[in-house]
């Protein structure tokens, strides 16, 4: 393998990815379509080429094909006609990473080449498994929400043709309507489209999902790695069946609490001392995957660690929060909790409309204050403070002054 062409691919914006490595790959096996089927829950199917007819369920096929070296070439049926293939299967990324090269001629590509392009698209899928399970911050917030938002486009999809395909069905097996090949014929079609939509459904899901057990399993590997050669006991809280172990969540926020759990594992280590134990808690709680981890160190843990490892900013595009537990000879507990679902837009706080001689009107208005009282306290005339009222009542969009004090309370305008 060429490591300055590994090096040209993995440097590229990862919109670039692909159209790099046709590039790279072009010279020694020419191609008119390049087509990856990845674990990447922003874009799990992508392509580049002249055939937007290459379905995720034509790759999906072709894994069944490809031998343990993870290398195979020959014909195979996509794009609605039989085509010349290379496939490289990597083992890097769990499911197994596939590119797809549809050939421009049917030459046998020589062995030694196969193999250096499987050795190149391993260290490219393995620099794309680094990104998820560190949870770089700007890749999981554009990932985030392109995951959201193909879920929802996704389930849509399968309503629609779902309601359609079954409403077919049940026309086409009325034993009413005439000529019993054309509705024989018609029913198989509906029968296997309904069958393609789930499965493109279900291998979707597989790509961008996995379950909470085999996560932490993935997680638990990790930390013995980072522990191995250091005299520090690990213990796991595995989850079982009540805290959620089989639940099905999205990839994303797996990665991203393994990532913080490894980052806050290496702060116990590494800024303090006389740590001999750590344990790890992992569970679902409703909506919120929550990770524990605790140390029997000198409880001297400081957020500031936890900044320096970057883990606010991995935990802030899904919105997740971290508290930090320390208590001096006693250790240390810092709990992580990642929601499963987007993050809520959050409210715009309406008192920022207000004039800062408004908000002080406003904190008075909110204690119970009688215009008078305001007016003295305030060094300024009632009439003056009427006036003042009557434009916060105004630009808050509220009819009364009990209103207003209710936004007051929820805003904080009290405090200010």
């Amino acid at each position: 393998m060429d490591l300055q062409k590994a090096a040209q691919v993995i440097s590229a914006p990862l919109s670039e990815t692909l159209p790099q490595l046709s590039a790279v790959l072009g010279p020694d096996i020419p191609h008119g379509v390049i087509a990856e089927l990845s674990n990447c829950s922003f874009a799990p199917f992508k392509f580049r080429g002249e055939s937007p007819s290459i379905t995720i369920t034509d790759l999906a096929a072709l894994r069944s094909r490809v031998p343990a070296e993870g290398t195979w070439q020959g014909r195979a049926r996509l794009a609605g006609g039989a085509a010349p293939v290379v496939v490289l299967m990597s083992a890097v990324s769990a499911p197994s990473a596939m590119l797809v090269l549809l050939r421009t001629d049917d030459t046998p590509v020589p062995l030694e080449v196969l193999t250096s392009a499987k050795a190149l698209w391993d260290v490219v899928t393995a620099h794309m498994e680094g990104l998820r399970n560190e949870a770089v911050p700007a890749t999981l917030a554009v990932s985030r929400a392109a995951a959201a938002a193909r879920a929802v486009a996704i389930s849509d999809l399968s309503d629609a043709y779902g309601a359609s395909l079954s409403s077919m069905l049940s026309a086409l097996r009325d034993r009413a309507v005439e000529d019993s090949v054309a509705r024989a014929r018609a029913a198989d079609l509906a029968v296997t489209a309904l069958v393609e939509l789930r499965a493109r459904a279900d291998l979707d899901r597989a790509q961008t999902e996995e379950r909470a057990g085999d996560a932490f399993d993935r997680l638990a590997e990790s930390l013995r790695r980072v522990l191995r050669g250091r005299d520090v006991r690990l213990d796991l809280g595995t989850p079982g069946a009540e805290e959620g172990a089989e639940r099905v969540v999205p990839t994303e926020i797996t990665s991203t609490a393994a990532a913080v759990v490894r980052a806050t594992v290496h702060a116990m280590l590494d800024d303090q001392g006389g740590v001999s134990r750590v344990h790890i808690g992992w569970k679902i709680a409703g909506v919120v995957l929550r990770a524990t981890v605790r140390d029997d160190g000198p409880g001297t843990l400081s957020c500031g660690s936890l900044d320096q490892r970057r883990v606010p900013e991995r935990l802030g595009p899904i919105g997740g929060k971290v508290e930090v537990d320390a208590v001096p000879g006693w250790g240390a507990t810092v709990t992580i909790e990642v929601p499963l679902g987007p993050p809520e837009t959050p409210r715009e706080d309406p008192l920022t409309v207000l004039g800062a001689r408004e908000l002080e009107v406003l904190g008075q208005v909110a204690r119970g204050r009688r215009n008078r009282d305001i007016a003295g306290d305030l060094h300024i005339s009632e009439s003056t403070v009427k006036f003042h009222v009557a434009k916060i009542l105004e630009k808050l969009g509220v009819g009364s002054r009990g209103e207003a004090a209710a936004l007051a309370h929820e805003w904080g305008a009290t405090a200010r």
